[in-house]
C-alpha cells in the first residue's frame, strides 16, 4: 500500500516569540497559562416524529423522561445544548402533530385548552422541573417556536358586516396567481383563548386575542367544506384589481381611458415572472420566494405587518426567557415569516436574554430548506439585527452533500466522493453553509423531518451515518445537532433502532451504536488547530491538535471495501502509543511525528494518545483488545 506524503508542517517553535512591548504584568501579578479552552457545544433534538409521551397523571411524560435522562446525557455524551420540541398548546390533544399545529403561544401545558391541560409533553409544572434541572447542570435549553401560523380557531370569523371575510383562493404553486374573483369565505380565526382567558385567570400573560384581520392566509373555508390556500384580502371595493400599475410593464390603453383588450390575454403572453402585489393586505414580500412567494405554508399564516400581532408576539419572547429560563429559540419554518419581523424578534430575544443572564447571547438557530447556500446566507444578513449579534441556520446543503455521496455509493457509482463534501467544485452553488460561514452553520445527519415518511425524507445508507456524524462531531467548524431518533431509534410505521451499529465482539451475534462513543470524543479530544488530508476521493482524514488543556485527535473516513490508511503528522504525542476509540488498535507514533492510521472499509477511525485523560471512559474494545 503506497501513501503520499505531504510537506510535513513546520515544527512549533519551543519558545513563543518575543513581543516587543513590555509585559503588563510583573513577577506573580503574571498569569501561569491562558484561560481554560471551553467544552464543545453539542445540542441534542430531543424527539423524534414518532416519539411517545404518555399523559402526565402517568407521571411518565416525556418532560419527565428527559428529566430522568439529562444527568446522562452531560456525564456520557457531552451534551450542552437541549433543543426540546414545541411546548405551546397545539391542536391535537394526541399529540399527533407533536405541537406545529400551534393554538396558544402563551399556554404551556396550563390551561384547560383543545380537551385538556397539559401539551403532549406534559404539564408546565413537569417543564418547569425539566429547566431547573437543565440550569443545575449548565445545559442550555432551545425552544422550537412555532410564529408562522396558527391552527383550530375558536370560532369562524364573519367580518366586521357579518357576511364573511375578503379572499382569493391562489394557485398553490404560485401564490401570486389568483385563481377566482374576491369572495367572502367563512374562516375559523377567531382566538378567544376561554381556557385561558377567563375570571379564574386574574392575571393572564397576555389579553391578546386574535381575529381575521390578523393573518394573511387560511387553508379552509367552512362556508365551501372545502380546503385550498386562500389570501385573504382588503374589501375590494376600496382596493380594486386589475389596474395598469399592477401588471408586470406598462400595457397600451384606450382612448377613453379603459384598458386594452390584451389585458385579457397577458397571462399568456407575458413572461412569467414576479407579479405586482395587490394593494392593501396580502402576503408578506421578505420570504422566501419559491412558489411565488412562500409566506404561507399551512393551518392560519400570521400577518406580522399588523403592529399587535407584531408586540404581542415579541412580548412572548421575552416572557418566556425571563418566566421559563430558555436560553434560545429554534425557529420553525423561518424562510416562510416575514424577515423583518424575525430581525425584530432576534433583537428583541437578545436583549432579553443579556438582562436575564449576565451579559450572554441566547442560541438562535432558524430552520431555512434549501439546497441552495446563497439563500441561506441571504436570510442570514436579512434577520441579523446588528454584527454582534450571531443567528444560526441548520446546514441544509451538507445534508444534501451527504445524501448524494451516500446515493453514490449506494449505486456504486464512480462519482462517490469525500472531498466533495464540503464543496462540489462541479456544483459551487450547492457547497455547505459550513465551508462558508462555519460560526452560523448547525450541522446535522438527520431530523424529525428527514427520518423516513415525513415530509423532507433524506435516505442516507446506515453504515455511512457513521462516516456523517463522525464528521460533524470531531470537526473544528460548525455546532452539531444529534437527532433523537439516531440516538436512541425511531418509532412509527417506518421505525428502526439507533443508528452507527456495529457488531460487537461477540462474533457479530450483537450490536452496539457508536454514535454515543463520538459524542463522548468531540467532548473529550475534538479540540484544537486542524490540519486537513484530502487527497484521495474514497479517504480523507483530518488532525486536531489540542490546546494547552484540552486533548486532540486524528480522524479517518473511508468509503472503500479494504482497509485503507492516512499518513498524518502530529506534533503532541510523538513516540507514543495511540489507541482507536472505535476499534481498540494500537499504533506507535514515530518520534517525528508521521504515522499511517489505519482504517477499515466503510469505516472511521478516531486516534488519540493512549495515555491522554479519559481514553478509559470508553468501552467496547479499548481495554484490553486492541494490538498494534
Amino acid at each position: 500500500m503506497a501513501y503520499n506524503r505531504p510537506p510535513p508542517p513546520p515544527p512549533p517553535s519551543s519558545r513563543p516569540p518575543q513581543s516587543q512591548h513590555p509585559s503588563p504584568y510583573q513577577g506573580s501579578d503574571r498569569p501561569p497559562h491562558p484561560p481554560p479552552t471551553p467544552a464543545n457545544t453539542l445540542l441534542l433534538q430531543s424527539f423524534e416524529w414518532h416519539t411517545p409521551s404518555p399523559h402526565p397523571t402517568t407521571g411518565q411524560s416525556h418532560y419527565v423522561h428527559l428529566t430522568n435522562l439529562l444527568p446522562s446525557l452531560v456525564e456520557n455524551l457531552g451534551i450542552t445544548h437541549l433543543w426540546l420540541p414545541p411546548g405551546c398548546k397545539a391542536n391535537d390533544p394526541s399529540g399527533r402533530g407533536n405541537g406545529y399545529d400551534c393554538y396558544d403561544l402563551w399556554d404551556l401545558g396550563e390551561f384547560d385548552q383543545k380537551w385538556r391541560r397539559e401539551t403532549k409533553w406534559g404539564s408546565k409544572e413537569e417543564l418547569m422541573v425539566l429547566l431547573e434541572k437543565a440550569r443545575e447542570l449548565r445545559v442550555e435549553v432551545i425552544w422550537d417556536a412555532v410564529l408562522g401560523h396558527k391552527t383550530a380557531g375558536d370560532e369562524i370569523d364573519l367580518g366586521e358586516d357579518g357576511s364573511g371575510v375578503w379572499a382569493v383562493e391562489v394557485d398553490g404553486n404560485d401564490r401570486h396567481h389568483e385563481l377566482c374573483p374576491p369572495k367572502e369565505i367563512h374562516p375559523w380565526l377567531k382566538f378567544n383563548f376561554p381556557g385561558r382567558l377567563n375570571p379564574s385567570n386574574s392575571n393572564p400573560a397576555s389579553t391578546f386575542q386574535w381575529n381575521a384581520t390578523h393573518f394573511s392566509g387560511v387553508d379552509w373555508c367552512d362556508r365551501e367544506k372545502r380546503n385550498a390556500i386562500f389570501k385573504l384580502i382588503s374589501d375590494p371595493a376600496t382596493h380594486p384589481r386589475p389596474n395598469p400599475s399592477q401588471l408586470p410593464f406598462p400595457i397600451p390603453g384606450r382612448a377613453d381611458g379603459g384598458l386594452n383588450r390584451f389585458v385579457r390575454f397577458a397571462e399568456k403572453v407575458l413572461p412569467r415572472g414576479k407579479q405586482a402585489r395587490r394593494p392593501g393586505r396580502g402576503w408578506a414580500e421578505d420570504v422566501d420566494q419559491s412558489n411565488g412567494n412562500n409566506n404561507y405554508l399551512m393551518f392560519s399564516s400570521i400577518d406580522y405587518t399588523h403592529p399587535s400581532v407584531r408586540s404581542d408576539t415579541l412580548s412572548w419572547s421575552r416572557w418566556m426567557i425571563t418566566t421559563t429560563g430558555i436560553s434560545g429559540f429554534r425557529l420553525d419554518a423561518a424562510q416562510h415569516i416575514s424577515r423583518s419581523f424575525l430581525r425584530d424578534f432576534i433583537a428583541t430575544s437578545v436583549s432579553a436574554h443579556r438582562e436575564a443572564h449576565s451579559g450572554r447571547d441566547p442560541f438562535i438557530v432558524a430552520e431555512v430548506w434549501t439546497p441552495e447556500v446563497a439563500n441561506q446566507i441571504t436570510f442570514l444578513d436579512g434577520v441579523t439585527p446588528s454584527p454582534d449579534v450571531l443567528v444560526r441556520v441548520f446546514d441544509t446543503p451538507l445534508l444534501n452533500n451527504f445524501a448524494r455521496i451516500s446515493a453514490d455509493v449506494v449505486s456504486s457509482s464512480p462519482n462517490a466522493d469525500l472531498r466533495t463534501i464540503l464543496v462540489n467544485p462541479s456544483d459551487p452553488a450547492h457547497a455547505s453553509l459550513v465551508s462558508l460561514r462555519p460560526s452560523q452553520a448547525v450541522t446535522f445527519v438527520a431530523n424529525h423531518d428527514t427520518q423516513a415518511g415525513q415530509s423532507m425524507e433524506t435516505p442516507i445508507s446506515p453504515d455511512l451515518k457513521l462516516l456523517f456524524y463522525a464528521f460533524i462531531l470531531l470537526r473544528k467548524e460548525g455546532t452539531p445537532c444529534v437527532f433523537w431518533g439516531d440516538l436512541y431509534g425511531t418509532q412509527g410505521p417506518h421505525g428502526v433502532g439507533p443508528a452507527c451499529q456495529v457488531p460487537t465482539g461477540d462474533g457479530g451475534r450483537s450490536t452496539r451504536s457508536l454514535l454515543p462513543t463520538l459524542c463522548l470524543a468531540r467532548n473529550l479530544f475534538a479540540y484544537g488547530e486542524q490540519r486537513d488530508y484530502f487527497d484521495e476521493s474514497g479517504c480523507i482524514a483530518w488532525t486536531r491538535a489540542g490546546t494547552w488543556d484540552r486533548e486532540g485527535c486524528c480522524v479517518v473516513l473511508s468509503l472503500g471495501g479494504r482497509w485503507t490508511g492516512k499518513r498524518m503528522w502530529v506534533d503532541r504525542g510523538r513516540g507514543e502509543r495511540w489507541v482507536d476509540l472505535l476499534s481498540g488498535r494500537r499504533v506507535s507514533v514515530g518520534g517525528d511525528g508521521w504515522r499511517v492510521f489505519e482504517v477499515k472499509g466503510r469505516g472511521v477511525g478516531v486516534w488519540v494518545r493512549e495515555g491522554a485523560e479519559g481514553v478509559g471512559r470508553f468501552v467496547g474494545g479499548v481495554e484490553g483488545m486492541g494490538r498494534e
